[in-house]
């Protein structure tokens, strides 16, 4: 999933007045396990998940609902096939909104009527017979949802005018937590439906389109018309959706080499204007070729039995619903965002809400590579600068959802976080492997191993690992779980042993992520090359001598901006690196406090004394160690000199406090 969201006014954070869709910008602010293998107890800490629900599997949905593009309005049946997993089963639970516009007509069991009790989002049952594990069952709820509005770009289901198209459309959005909303539904994500049919009555004069294959459009009373989607691919429950508005029909088919020939129906159903096709044809038609690219770097496109697809909605943005997207427009970057989420939150799905990144990170970098290998280096250079820019707007921040922040659906979705610094890890991870088959080696991997599945971010670290036998614990503990990132600064000379370089890493959030240990890249400018070399860093100050032919004239940090990180200094100058009490001084200018990283392990106590200009003592204190943390937040804004003394031999620095 995708959020744009182009603002004109000050307005309420949960509001959702998309009247008219506005081109977005490139501004990339984010979107969107083994079968019974289920994490019980909910993962949303903030509302009530019955553990009834893990006392079966679903293997099969069909939704029979009338629906409206005027209205929120769903009503109808759903019969919901599954398999006891427990020892046994006497009460049956699913979720539902509770709510006085959200009702429940009645509910059979095997065909046999039971009674409905609708609580705390709930219904429960108590069904004829007790079952016992392995026994298959049929639930079916007759129901009318009208559920509450104001629910935001998170609403599971919503209603918006085209004024551009003159359209009235409604849709759907059940990510992360409310297919409930508008339909009875078990919401565990690893618990995935084998196949699923939504059959979808409108007037006669709209269309509606939904996930898998359209198998009929069957004319009811009162001129009304049915629309029969089917789909045979396993699907999780918030993927399961349907449009409605006054559409036509677009169709144009992609060949991806694995099929010979073959094609891939893109059905795009867009509001019935007489110049939309014109005016959205050009941006609409590139999806042939991301399709294709995907499928090549990727895998075959996963639902290539069926279709890919998109619903004109007015949505803020794209819904990667199962094969057939529910977008608000057709700006590049949206386009390929959410066709990447086919292959990473449809077919691996994320195991977790808190593991996100297998969705929305994964889609962010199939942006980076659309960009990459139809339009260029230079234009996935200028995405991967701004996903840099975005996540080095702040200091902290995981990748990994911690579970205290599951009830904060903007926290899982953060744009800086899962999708920006997700997609930019993806990308050290490929730089880190300095093997550009063995990295698309391991996203086909991936993808065939956990293939109509889920999975969570230590499985990808475990193909990656095994892949390419490396070991990735420091990585994702760095830049997965952990916080920050780091800021490099340089002291070199040159010698007749070659290029000497001191280079100081210091994080911006160290409680958390103290030192990040990876490759960095360096470019290396003398009279006579101009080279790039490679180097691992494992600590906080490091020292190296390359021997270079020529005189150096500069040094630039990664400059191929592989890695998260910010420049410090580079500096030329002759340290006394050999003195006892050698350090490096960080972050500089500093604000509230001062690490000093040692080049020597030292053997006793130091005294540390900060002075003023002037040379009036400041602070004075004794310390050991190979990385010491001072607090400077009682210093007054300016220039201060510190100076590290062992009895014997001394060192001063100069650092600015802001």
């Amino acid at each position: 999933m995708k959020k744009i969201f182009v603002l004109t006014a000050l307005v309420m954070a949960y509001s959702v007045a998309f009247s008219q869709w506005s081109e977005p910008t490139d501004e990339h602010i984010g979107c969107n396990h083994a079968k019974g293998n289920h994490l019980k107890g909910a993962e949303a800490v903030f509302y009530f998940q019955s553990d009834l629900l893990w006392d079966y599997d679903v293997t099969f949905y069909h939704l029979d609902v009338e629906v409206s593009p005027t209205n929120i309005n769903v009503f109808g049946n759903v019969s919901i096939h599954a398999k006891v997993v427990s020892t046994t089963l006497d009460t049956l639970a699913l979720e539902y909104t509770e709510g006085a516009n959200m009702v429940v007509d009645s509910m059979f069991v095997d065909g046999v009527k039971v009674t409905p009790i609708h609580s705390n989002d709930h219904i429960f049952a108590i069904v004829p017979t007790t079952l016992n594990q392995g026994d298959n069952f049929v639930m079916q709820v007759y129901y009318n949802a009208n559920p509450p509005t104001g629910g935001g770009f998170f609403a599971g289901i919503s209603n918006g005018h085209s004024n551009a198209w003159d359209a009235d459309v409604t849709w759907t959005l059940s990510e992360p937590y409310a297919a409930r909303d508008w339909f009875p539904v078990k919401q565990v994500l690893p618990d995935k439906a084998d196949s699923c049919w939504v059959f979808l009555t409108t007037d006669e004069q709209y269309m509606v389109g939904s996930q898998g294959l359209l198998t009929a459009v069957t004319p009811m009373p009162d001129n009304k018309v049915r629309y029969e989607w089917k789909s045979n691919y396993p699907i999780a429950y918030y993927l399961i959706s349907f449009a409605v508005s006054d559409y036509l029909e677009y169709n144009i088919y992609a060949k991806p080499d694995e099929m010979n020939g073959d094609s891939i129906l893109i059905q795009n159903f867009l509001y019935d204007h007489p110049n939309i096709i014109n005016s959205l044809k050009d941006d609409i038609d590139q999806t042939v070729e991301f399709v294709e690219l995907l499928s090549d770097l990727y895998i075959l496109y996963p639902f290539h039995e069926e279709k890919y697809g998109h619903c004109l909605t007015q949505l803020g943005g794209g819904m990667e619903h199962q094969t057939m997207t529910t977008i608000g427009g057709f700006n590049y970057d949206l386009v390929s965002h959410e066709l990447g989420h086919m292959w990473f939150g449809d077919n691996v799905t994320c195991a977790t809400w808190q593991d996100i990144w297998i969705n929305e990170g994964f889609a962010s970098y199939s942006e980076y590579l659309a960009r990459q290998y139809l339009e260029g280096q230079s234009s996935a250079n200028s995405w991967m600068n701004s996903t840099h820019n975005s996540v080095l707007s702040a200091p902290d921040g995981s990748v990994y959802v911690p579970e205290e922040e599951l009830d904060n659906i903007w926290r899982i979705f953060n744009g800086r976080l899962s999708y920006d610094k997700g997609a930019a890890i993806i990308h050290m991870i490929r730089f880190e492997l300095q093997d550009d088959d063995m990295f698309f080696d391991i996203m086909d991997e991936f993808q065939t191993r956990f293939t109509d599945s889920t999975a969570t971010g230590l499985d990808f670290k475990g193909v990656v690992e095994e892949l390419s036998g490396m070991d990735f614990t420091d990585f994702f503990d760095q830049w997965y779980f952990g916080e920050g990132y780091p800021t490099y600064s340089i002291v070199w000379n040159q010698t007749e042993e070659g290029l000497n370089m001191n280079i100081t890493q210091v994080a911006s959030y160290p409680s958390v992520t103290p030192v990040f240990k990876m490759l960095m890249e360096y470019r290396i400018a003398t009279t006579e090359v101009d080279t790039i070399i490679r180097l691992y860093h494992d600590a906080n100050f490091t020292q190296f001598t390359i021997p270079l032919p020529g005189d150096v004239g500069g040094i630039m940090i990664d400059p191929n901006n592989w890695v998260l990180n910010k420049t410090g200094s580079i500096v030329v100058g002759i340290e006394e690196t050999e003195n006892p009490v050698y350090f490096s001084v960080g972050p500089n200018p500093a604000q509230d406090y001062l690490n000093l990283y040692m080049a020597n392990t030292l053997e006793g106590m130091v005294q540390i004394s900060i002075h003023d200009i002037s040379g009036r003592s400041m602070m004075e204190t004794e310390r050991t160690g190979e990385a010491i943390r001072l607090d400077i937040s009682s210093l007054r804004k300016g220039s201060y000199l510190i100076r590290l003394h062992d009895g014997e031999y001394t060192v001063t620095k100069r650092f600015v406090k802001i």
